[in-house]
């Protein structure tokens, strides 16, 4: 029934109309047209013709009725009769008589019938989408010619490679040389509107099945993939001027004859080489030469051992010396810690861009071997670079992070990093992603190492197009890194170039791959390098002459040899050279280094009542907040005007009091607007309006700096890269990432154990990063109590086996010498203080806090504002102050102990009335541990034992980093024992019952004065 309802439609020739349209025809046709269209989709919609008539197929219905209305013979007598019923104002059902009724006889209609003709054009109009979607899958992208870069032999049905395959659409050979109009869909018809069908499968097969394979149609974004299809589908449009070419031959031999002098110098040395990849050089270098050109001026880049030495001769433009000397395993460092090898070290390097004529700052990050682990940090630094010179859409800095192919597919945190792509404290604004396809890993065939066609299709979530390109053809990588660049800048966001190449040697130089790829290598070996093929290639279009060539080769090779001569006279190693992330004038003041001292982390009383009645209000009118949340408030203002703080206005007058300063602070992580535990409410939310927001922090003062506080992706190995890539930028803001429980961190251990605790040994560069880490045995199971704080205090590099001279500055001393701060605070102020010391000191370590969660509502956990006032400190150890103190003499045990458990220590003693004779020290600061502070303590408590008293298992905990601390202060003269619970491999246990049983056992024990007598 449907399909005779619309055969006015379907049998219709669609053959554009040849009249042009006057002005007054134009208009009238626009009118009356409404009418003629409404009925033409009623007519239309219940069969599969509809999409044809829709959209912009529209308008060519509407240039044929315009042309109706100057000549009705200029359409078929099915349009006519259409069109002249439709504008007498027939009804639906009506409007189209057949052309017998008008006495035409239907045999006199041209063979093939009308509605053949409609569906022959709506094949054609199939097969250019077929293309557009599955044209890469037979695109020549293996430079080898062995290996199907998706991984499949298979040609898609609805790709035509020879006649036979025409019959899938219900075409034949015979409509080869028959003409069809082009949707607007495509731009391979240039300028014209219709092709003979064997010219449309020509030059569709020239846009998508060459040696560029494009990826794109999933992308739900018309205007996008219009854009896309525009750059490769448009006739002769990756054309090259003579100077474009030369240009990219120079550069093919920088990347190509680097490689073979670093062969030639250091056979046996590894050095990750770029051989069979020499085209990711120009293919960077044209990243960042349109990019500048679109007004970037800064460019971080982040990238694995992979070619790195390349791209830091090449594209970051490092001095070959310094490169070269990295080599001489005779040299010895002149910079503290143990330094890294060439390949993972970072560089910073502002020059001119010689394209664009144009300042372009470029920083590579430096990298351990954990391959993808630097992609979030390089986002971080992106987004704190764009943030301090106010760049909101990422015009002017922007990140480039290479990949290799089988790290992009497995590697998590590849999708973790796209994920941030776009979320609003975290984008970027758009990063160029650049996978060196090697088809291969270490020694695994991808075929093994993936389940997806490509190792880029983890890119398609966040609908980023994905440029697959053969390298052994640099125009096309040129071509495609120009595109990924105006796509960027166009649209702001992610785009992938796939280069698919090969790796002519093994993982590294000494590899042998052919155990384990014979077949590939064996290929690899008969291969023609690309720079031969592409200077081949010019000097046969006489584009340059093969003296040329050879002099181009000539004058790199100088440039070369000189440069090993003069690394020859680099006596020493200097890492610092080296640097990503310079911070200049941070170090110095006045031309001089900065004092070795920490001025007092305390407020002024009025500053903190200001901040403090700020934190217990709503300071935007009209703004209706949560009942609850109005008794929040209610109770800090009450606090405030008792002069005390609890945890969550501790740290809120920390914050404001930074940002009165004039320091940036950013605090990230899940859920740290509100807390996890309902105690920060940083952010109020209107009950009344949806994302109507309010942040107090940013209304302490007109000049303050910003406040930056958002909740995360639910992430952690990628967020935390991200905070920490933030804090690298710059010094001078203080850098928050609060994990939801301390046990999540365990997911960012390769961000902790490579950046943050050896950062600045192996590559020299400070970093303040806080880490803030909920910790405590609740009863609420092994997945939410322990944060595992002696992981962290075992990558200490303090010596527990020596006792520090006690002389001096000893606690600036040993704040500078170590690799990371360790606290446990067990009072609001000292939280305060030490959040405030972390900017104040004069310079920048890792900060890790084991923050609590009871004590975020322990009546006991509270500060006097005297314990916050100028000339106050944080202190790393806080002694006995109670009774026992007045008598040493008197007290047979000194119980040291860390956060939250004091208080149940001192419950307990207090229980058992042993106030008088048993004295309880905290040591807030654990790393670097408090010797000069611990000493005094022991000699005060000559006569009593000592023990450590921890609520975390024995093996866990902070006991073995403790103990021998502890012994090495008083010269091992007095034993010190354990008050705590047993070992065991979960951190807790998840029964409530069974946790207060093992805690009254302990705490026992730490009370019980004969519990060690039978000990040595």
């Amino acid at each position: 029934m449907y399909r005779l309802r619309t055969c006015a439609v379907r049998l219709c020739p669609l053959t554009p109309p040849k009249h042009a349209r006057s002005a007054s025809r134009q208009r009238l046709a626009v009118g009356s047209a409404q009418r003629t269209f409404q009925l033409i989709r009623c007519y239309a919609a219940p069969v599969s013709t509809k999409p044809f008539l829709s959209g912009s197929s529209s308008s060519y219905v509407e240039e044929m009725y315009c042309a109706w209305l100057e000549n009705p013979k200029s359409v078929h007598e099915s349009w006519d009769s259409f069109f002249r019923h439709a504008n007498a104002g027939a009804t639906l059902g009506t409007a189209y008589q057949s052309p017998s009724a008008l006495g035409v006889s239907l045999s006199a209609l041209p063979q093939p019938s009308v509605e053949k003709l409609v569906e022959d054009h709506l094949a054609v109009q199939t097969l250019i989408r077929a293309y557009q979607i599955r044209g890469h899958h037979i695109a020549q992208l293996d430079p080898l010619g062995i290996m199907d870069a998706d991984l499949d032999s298979c040609v898609p049905t609805d790709i035509i490679t020879s006649s036979d395959k025409l019959g899938f659409y219900g075409l034949t050979e015979s409509h080869l040389d028959k003409v069809f109009r082009l949707p607007k869909t495509t731009f391979i018809g240039g300028s014209k509107a219709a092709l003979p069908l064997r010219e449309i499968i020509r030059r569709l097969e020239m846009a998508y099945c060459q040696h560029i394979g494009v990826e794109f149609m999933f992308i739900n974004n018309l205007d996008q993939c219009q854009w896309i299809r525009q750059k490769f589908e448009k006739p002769g449009v990756m054309q090259f001027t003579l100077e474009e070419k030369r240009t990219l031959l120079a550069r093919m031999v920088r990347a190509t004859r680097f490689e073979e002098f670093l062969h030639r110098k250091w056979s046996s040395e590894k050095r990750f080489g770029l051989e069979g990849c020499e085209s990711l050089i120009p293919a960077l270098k044209t990243i960042i030469d349109k990019s500048s050109e679109n007004g970037v001026d800064s460019v971080i880049l982040g990238m694995s051992h992979r070619g790195r030495l390349n791209v830091l001769a090449n594209v970051i433009r490092k001095e070959l010396e310094q490169i070269f000397c990295q080599f001489d395993p005779k040299l010895e460092a002149a910079d503290e810690g143990s330094g890294d090898v060439k390949y993972h070290l970072g560089m910073y390097h502002r020059r001119i861009n010689r394209v664009t004529d144009r300042n372009i700052t470029l920083s590579l990050v430096a990298n351990p071997s954990h391959l993808e682990a630097v992609d979030p940090v390089v986002q971080g630094k992106t987004k704190a670079e764009q943030f301090y010179c106010g760049d909101t859409q990422g015009n002017r800095v922007m990140s480039v992070l290479l990949h290799g192919d089988a790290a992009f597919a497995g590697q998590g945190i590849v999708y973790e990093t796209f994920h941030l792509s776009d979320l609003p404290s975290y984008t970027t604004h758009g990063t160029v992603h650049v996978v060196v396809n090697n088809q291969i890993g270490f020694t695994t065939d991808p075929r093994v190492a993936r389940s997806s066609p490509y190792p880029t299709d983890v890119a398609r979530v966040v609908n980023a197009p994905i440029f697959h390109v053969n390298t052994d053809n640099p125009e096309a990588v040129v071509y495609v890194c120009n595109v990924a660049a105006e796509w960027r800048a166009t649209f702001h966001k992610d785009v992938v170039v796939d280069l698919v190449c090969y790796r002519k040697n093994g993982h590294n130089e000494m590899d042998e791959p052919m155990f384990t790829q014979p077949l590939m290598y064996k290929q690899i070996k008969q291969q023609k390098a690309v720079l031969q093929k592409y200077a081949e290639k010019l000097m046969a279009e006489g584009a340059v002459s093969r003296q040329e060539y050879e002099e181009e080769i000539a004058k790199y090779d100088k440039i070369c040899e000189e440069a090993y001569a003069r690394s020859k006279d680099e006596k020493i190693l200097h890492i610092k050279h080296w640097l990503d992330s310079p911070w200049p004038g941070f170090f110095t003041l006045d031309g001089q280094p900065k004092s070795m001292s920490c001025q007092s982390t305390g407020v002024e009383e009025e500053e903190l009542a200001h901040i403090g009645g700020v934190a217990s209000s709503v300071p935007v009118k009209d703004f209706t907040i949560h009942g609850g949340l109005t008794r929040v408030l209610r109770g800090r203002g009450a606090l405030v005007a008792r002069r005390a703080a609890d945890w969550a206005l501790g740290e809120y007058m920390a914050f404001g009091s930074l940002l009165k300063q004039g320091v940036h602070v950013r605090l990230s992580g899940q859920d740290v607007e509100r807390g996890t535990f309902s105690h920060r409410h940083h952010v109020l939310h209107d009950q009344n309006v949806d994302k109507r927001t309010c942040i107090p922090m940013n209304h302490i003062a007109p000049d303050q700096a910003p406040y930056t506080v958002c909740n995360s992706s639910l992430s952690e190995y990628g967020v935390l890269g991200f905070e920490l890539g933030f804090a690298m930028a710059s010094p001078d803001a203080l850098v928050l990432w609060e994990a939801q429980f301390g046990d999540f961190h365990n997911t960012a251990q390769c961000i902790i154990d490579q950046f943050i605790c050896a950062g600045q040994t192996k590559w020299v560069r400070q970093n303040g990063i806080v880490l803030l880490l909920p910790h405590g045995l609740e009863g609420m199971g092994p997945e939410h109590s322990s944060a595992r704080p002696e992981r962290f205090l075992q990558m200490c590099n303090d010596d527990p086996d020596v006792c520090p001279t006690l002389t001096g500055d000893l606690a600036m001393q040993q704040l500078y010498d170590c690799n990371w701060i360790v606290v446990n605070c067990s009072s609001p102020a000292n939280y305060f203080h030490v959040l405030r010391r972390q900017i104040l000191l004069p310079f920048r370590k890792p900060l890790i806090i084991f923050t609590s969660k009871s004590l975020l509502r322990h009546p006991e956990a509270m500060s006097s504002f005297d314990d916050m006032l100028p000339g106050t400190y944080f202190r790393r150890l806080i002694p006995e102050e109670g009774t026992a103190s007045h008598n040493p003499a008197g007290v047979k045990r000194i119980v040291f102990c860390t956060g939250k458990v004091y208080y149940d220590l001192a419950k307990e003693r207090k229980t058992k009335g042993l106030e008088e004779t048993v004295a309880i020290t905290r040591i807030e600061q654990l790393s670097p541990f408090p010797f000069d502070l611990v000493k005094p303590e022991l000699d005060k408590y000559q006569q009593a034992d000592l023990v450590w008293s921890q609520e975390e298992h024995k093996n866990q905990g902070y006991y073995d980093y403790v103990r021998p601390r502890i012994c090495s202060t008083i010269d091992h003269t007095r034993p010190v024992r354990y008050a705590g619970r047993e070992p065991a491999a979960a951190p807790a246990t998840g029964n409530k019952k069974a946790h207060l049983v093992e805690l009254k056992r302990f705490l026992d024990t730490a009370f019980n004065l004969d519990a060690f007598q039978d000990q040595p």
